[in-house]
């Protein structure tokens, strides 16, 4: 149901038990039973958090997360919520961004390394955000890596 478009950004990793429950609660989940939650969706159809790729995505030697979950009731007609959490140099976990959608890492990068980002979801037109230094911030839109607009 979601795709994660990471692999050209270095090698995986996995997280210890501790670093994954603290980037599970860096992104606002909270352990539920024996699923991490942040949307209190009462639905069959929820797909409960998932760490979906740990890499180096900005180049800083710490690991950065991005967290997935589904389902319709949350996340509306893209059925699909993210969050990318990154590991700081003091041990503890930051949210960096969360959203609606479908999150594309691309090659293209802003400022100290980061990589763009394109929301995916319904539609031909989908925003890559770029990171500012303090926020990812709407760079352009593109479809299948060419220029579009949305209307």
């Amino acid at each position: 149901m979601m795709l994660i478009c990471a692999s050209v950004l270095g090698s995986p990793m996995r997280l210890s038990p501790s670093d994954e429950a603290a980037a599970f609660k860096a992104a606002g989940f909270s352990l539920k039973g024996k699923k991490w939650q942040a949307c209190d969706d009462p639905t069959p159809t929820y797909t409960p958090g998932a760490i979906e790729a740990v890499r180096d995505f900005n180049g800083d030697g710490q690991p950065e997360a991005i967290i997935t979950e589904g389902g319709t009731y949350c996340y509306g007609n893209t059925g699909a919520g993210y969050s990318l959490v990154s590991k700081q140099a003091n041990g503890s976990w930051k949210l960096i961004t969360k959203g609606t959608g479908m999150l594309t890492i691309l090659t293209t990068k802003g400022v100290d390394g980061w990589p763009d980002i394109e929301i995916g979801g319904p539609g031909f037109c989908f925003p890559v955000q770029r990171w500012n230094g303090r926020d990812y911030v709407l760079e352009r839109q593109q479809y299948e890596g060419k220029p579009c607009r949305r209307k």
